[in-house]
């Protein structure tokens, strides 16, 4: 006599929690203000300025944009602050950083505003594999935000979830 295999997982009271499909869709652009530097460590002024104006900000429409300096020059904090400024009317975000600090900055204030009341005295699994660039802050972000109402929080998949905190 055969049994009827039973998905104890789809029958429980788990939560599965994507991170990944909070992912706000959009191109992401780094823009290295090292090529407008006097041989790409020292800041000009008159110099610098003159790349800024000349410089098409259109491209950056409806983009997430990280502004950086790749090379090991000293930036005056006005100096990122002038590219904001131009850059800003056009772009939906603006981050001085690198991709992952941009990332880091979407996401935090959708993590801000999730409603965890679906999560209240359930257990819960954070989803560890992303085919989306998730930055590691957001899962520290979502770790802290669930765990003040959910009845255990894991980490990675039903089959193998690592266990983080579980309410007392």
């Amino acid at each position: 006599m055969e049994k009827e295999i039973v998905n104890k997982v789809a029958k429980s009271k788990l939560i599965t929690f994507d991170l990944e499909e909070l992912y706000p869709e959009g191109e992401r652009k780094v823009l290295d203000i090292k090529d407008w530097l006097y041989e790409g460590v020292i800041l000009k002024e008159k110099e610098f300025r003159a790349f800024v104006q000349a410089h098409d900000w259109a491209q950056y429409q409806d983009k997430y944009v990280a502004l950086c300096c790749s090379s090991e020059a000293i930036i005056p904090g006005w100096a990122f602050m002038l590219v904001a400024s131009r850059v800003c009317p056009y772009a939906k975000k603006v981050v001085q950083g690198n991709l992952e600090q941009l990332e880091s900055a979407i996401y935090q204030p959708i993590l801000e505003k999730l409603d965890v009341s679906q999560f209240q005295d359930r257990p819960v699994i954070i989803k560890g594999c992303a085919h989306k660039p998730v930055p590691q802050n957001a899962y520290l972000q979502a770790m802290a935000k669930i765990q003040t109402v959910a009845k255990s929080v894991m980490y990675g998949e039903a089959c193998s979830s690592v266990p983080l905190f579980k309410r007392k």
